[in-house]
């Protein structure tokens, strides 16, 4: 298993979706069930072995950094204007020097099923074949969506994704692993993530595992009531620091 000593905690973004919770707090501090969202993901990164934290800051950064402010390993990363998710990534990476590193959506909420999530991207990455490495989960198990899903995998876990016309059985659920050489002829400025997974789907370096526990997204309102409903009947421990 590659130990995958960092990663990258994306912050960045304004959660105009959640109307009047993110007007004057930014998403990854809205909490769930007495929690930030945010520190869903930080804990998962702990109880991995990550040994820094990368988190992208831009709207209402002040009071992100607050927050972090008494976590150890953790370094913020101030976006001036906004980066999108490729070029935030991008702005961070001396940080990563050149070894392949997490990168987490703060709004991603999981429960981990037999094997903790993290661990099971860190034992399927293999440098020689990949550039990137997605977490997936099945639209079959989703109890509100609407879309036609986002990536086929076959047997050896190449991920394509869906093309217009078609109906995919896997949604990209916010969790990776990404080598930084990745990023070689990218554009300076904003631009997103969805860019590279192309750009490595094109030479057969896009690779994805499908996650075995419970996962949940945290973006309007009515879905931050569902995820506190859905977590409480299933008696799932939230541990509230």
């Amino acid at each position: 298993m590659t130990l995958i000593k960092k990663a990258m905690l994306l912050a960045a973004g304004l959660g105009t979706r959640m109307g009047p919770l993110s007007a004057n707090c930014p998403k990854p501090l809205i909490k769930v069930l007495g929690k930030p969202l945010i520190n869903y993901g930080f804990d998962h990164c702990i109880e991995y072995g990550v040994r820094q934290i990368i988190v992208n800051t831009h709207y209402l950064s002040d009071q992100i950094c607050r927050h972090l402010s008494n976590f150890k390993r953790v370094t913020t990363v101030y976006e001036k204007e906004r980066l999108e998710t490729g070029g935030g990534v991008k702005n961070a990476l001396s940080h990563f020097g050149q070894s392949p590193f997490f990168v987490i959506n703060s709004d991603a909420l999981w429960v981990d099923g037999p094997y903790p999530a993290l661990e099971r991207l860190a034992m399927a990455w293999d440098e020689n074949r990949m550039d990137a490495l997605l977490l997936l989960y099945p639209v079959v198990r989703l109890t509100s969506y609407n879309g036609h899903g986002d990536y086929h995998v076959d047997g050896t876990g190449i991920a394509r994704r869906r093309t217009e016309q078609e109906v995919s059985p896997y949604i990209f659920a916010g969790v990776q692993i990404l080598h930084p050489r990745l990023f070689q002829s990218t554009p300076e400025g904003a631009f997103s993530l969805n860019a590279l997974y192309d750009q490595a789907e094109l030479v057969g370096r896009l690779y994805a595992q499908v996650h075995d526990g419970e996962w949940y997204h945290v973006g309007t309102p009515d879905e931050l009531r569902a995820v506190e409903i859905n977590i409480s009947q299933r008696n799932v421990r939230v541990d509230n620091r």
